[in-house]
């Protein structure tokens, strides 16, 4: 357990969970493992979790990088999926256990893709990193960030606005989620799109507390869509400070989650496609109406900004 003072709160950090004053308006931070570093190497790689004080199987999933019904397969645990500090939970399936068979279901056919948004450059462009045999992600060549400026919190500032392009993922997507949901989850996440139009009002920042995602504002109720095809893995409001939230599982590896959403329009063991509308923009767990988007790589924050598409 560590305490703190940030903001003028005096923070406690036990685990996974962090108590302190509720004025933030992104999710509470799970300042666990070697997640601070916005690259896709290392992350949570050992095959067990041992649980301490705090934790719940909803949050290790997630920083662990897993699906939580894996979890609680893997370990023979039954709803309401009670753990205690100290239990040792296995991360991959015993040797004897085969994972049982997926159930192709693809949801109803998407709206067509929604168009590609831009983030309006300042001047500052981030290279994506490149593909790799470790990490099997395919990124753009470069993303447009907003960055050396101060936050934004309202609406209406140009600098920060996403706007509308076409989509250039691929069109055979709903044939690679059936081929996923028979056969596993792909080696690659093949294409990237926004998750949301709006103004950008928060960035990813590395800093132990700090946002560990980008924040979309926009109308109350506006389209969130699937940032990449997969299969969704979680959709509930269990995880503290992330209100309704859908998390997409896309690779072995990858994640994404979508927070603060008004209303979930997908329900867990659901396979999406890339621009498909799962949710729609609230202010479930903040103050204001935003999307609060984040990319996992075995459990660690990445920046999405390095992923999503630029003009």
């Amino acid at each position: 357990m560590s305490t703190y003072n940030w903001l003028g709160c005096t923070v406690v950090i036990t685990s996974a969970l962090l108590v302190g004053c509720g004025a933030r308006t992104t999710p509470a931070p799970i300042v666990l493992l070697n997640s601070q570093p916005s690259e896709e190497t290392g992350g949570y790689t050992d095959t067990t979790y041992t649980v301490k004080p705090g934790d719940t199987l909803f949050g290790i999933a997630w920083y662990t990088g897993n699906d939580y019904r894996d979890i609680a397969q893997y370990n023979n645990l039954a709803e309401p999926y009670r753990i205690f500090p100290g239990q040792s939970l296995r991360l991959t399936p015993p040797a004897a256990q085969k994972p049982a068979p997926t159930a192709v279901r693809v949801t109803s056919a998407p709206a067509p893709r929604p168009s590609v948004p831009t983030v309006v450059s300042t001047g500052n462009e981030v290279t994506s990193v490149t593909p790799t045999q470790d990490t099997g992600l395919t990124t753009t060549n470069t993303a447009q960030r907003v960055i050396d400026q101060p936050q934004s919190h309202g609406y209406g500032e140009s600098e920060n606005l996403v706007n509308k392009h076409e989509s250039k993922c691929d069109k055979n997507s709903s044939s690679n989620v059936n081929n996923a949901s028979q056969n596993g989850f792909p080696d690659k996440v093949s294409c990237w799109v926004w998750p949301a139009v709006g103004e950008i009002v928060e960035t990813f920042d590395i800093a132990e507390s700090g946002n560990k995602g980008v924040d979309i504002a926009g109308p109350l109720g506006s389209d969130v869509v699937a940032a990449a095809d997969g299969k969704v893995v979680y959709s509930g409001s269990a995880l503290r400070g992330y209100g309704n939230l859908v998390i997409i599982k896309h690779t072995e590896s990858f994640l994404s989650a979508y927070a603060y959403n008004n209303s979930i329009l997908v329900n867990e063991r659901d396979w999406v496609v890339a621009g498909q509308k799962i949710a729609t923009m609230g202010s479930s767990g903040t103050d204001s109406v935003r999307l609060h988007f984040e990319v996992r790589y075995r459990g660690k924050s990445l920046d999405p900004l390095k992923y999503l598409p630029k003009q």
